[in-house]
């Protein structure tokens, strides 16, 4: 009997031993496992991590984009209105040595009737040509009299009056011309110093 207890005792302690042995082994494997499920927690966080970086950066250059987009069709949009608003610059531009023309053949003193009767009828062509320029926007430019403005006056001469305040336009050589807010030409003026 005492053998049967013993070879009892021995196999439950072996038992024991198997069963301790295998809990081992089942918590290695499970820290195993768990270590493997960090790992995979961690590369699909990186991965999480990345992705949100790509999309973070493709969403700014979406905006970029988006924000030039814009930029463009204004300036587009700017630009048309600009030649809208000045598509008779050019033909304004080649008009304005007429006008002058036009300008200095009335200032002619005729004496004979046919000569009179003449001036009359470039009178009235003039007067047609100054109102179809006002009509697109064409503006003489007032200077004799006037400060000195170097946007719309160019100084060809320069004297010392008594007459005028410093810094005045005292004499127009030859005319200066608007287009709307806009200087086609600027006007040619004597300037008191």
């Amino acid at each position: 009997m005492e053998k049967e207890q013993r070879t009892y005792d021995e196999t439950i302690e072996q038992h024991e031993d198997a069963q301790s042995e295998q809990a081992s082994e089942e918590q290695v494997e499970n820290e195993a496992t768990q270590q493997e499920e960090k790992d995979e927690l961690t590369l699909a966080y990186e991965k999480i991590a990345q992705l949100e970086a790509k999309l973070a950066e493709t969403e700014n250059r979406f905006l970029r984009l988006h924000a030039d987009f814009d930029n463009y069709r204004r300036r587009v949009r700017l630009d048309m209105e600009a030649a809208e608003k000045y598509r008779a610059q050019s033909l304004v531009s080649d008009l304005l040595p007429i006008l002058d023309n036009f300008e200095r053949a009335l200032q002619v003193q005729v004496e004979d009737e046919k000569a009179k009767s003449l001036l009359q009828g470039m009178e009235m062509v003039y007067r047609s040509l100054i109102e179809a320029l006002k009509k697109e926007g064409v503006e003489a430019i007032e200077s004799v009299g006037k400060p000195f403005d170097p946007h719309v006056h160019q100084a060809v001469m320069q004297v010392d009056d008594q007459n005028y305040e410093p810094n005045t336009v005292v004499e127009e050589f030859q005319k200066g011309y608007k287009l709307k807010d806009r200087v086609i030409r600027p006007a040619m003026v004597k300037v008191n110093q």
